[in-house]
């Protein structure tokens, strides 16, 4: 009998990964360090979805640190929508409030209302994320937006960005 111990293996080796990760980021190689989220979110995604999750935020906070918002954006979002719980939801709202938060203090809230349309045909099918992108793109166009989302974290996470 042969006994099959694949998903630890694969569970070992995202660990390992987010070891080197990590420590790409620190070294400020945020290349490697991209790569190596990159390929974790491959190997996540199915299986791992609190990985995967885990994975898109901090690729995207590597991509705030690049000056990257809409990619910081975008993995935000990707993560929330894979989001195996409600509690990761809703930490995903108040992780991306955060990012959102940092976007506007650095005066480029208007790089979030073009080329969204990636994250657009990901989200077009969940009707509350789909509304939350169109009232985010709204407000980085400097339009006046009321709205509000079932989700109490989603409304922060706007309001944080309105402010």
């Amino acid at each position: 009998m042969v006994i099959k111990y694949e998903p630890l293996n694969r569970r070992e080796k995202i660990a390992r990964l987010f070891r080197e990760a990590i420590e790409a980021e620190n070294k400020r190689d945020l290349d490697s360090a991209k790569k190596k989220l990159d390929k974790i979110m491959e190997l996540a995604r199915e299986r791992e979805p609190e990985l995967y999750f885990e994975a898109c935020f901090r690729l995207g906070e590597i991509f705030l640190q690049e000056d990257n918002y809409r990619g910081a954006v975008k993995c935000a979002l990707r993560a929330i929508y894979y989001a195996p719980t409600v509690d990761l939801f809703r930490l995903g709202f108040k992780r991306l409030g955060n990012m959102l938060f940092l976007i506007k203090e650095a005066g480029r809230k208007e790089e979030l209302a073009k080329n969204m349309e990636t994250i657009r045909t990901l989200l077009r099918e969940d009707e509350n994320l789909r509304s939350f992108l169109e009232a985010l793109v709204k407000t980085a166009k400097g339009e006046d937006v009321e709205v509000e989302f079932p989700v109490e974290e989603m409304n922060e996470a706007l309001q944080l960005f309105k402010g």
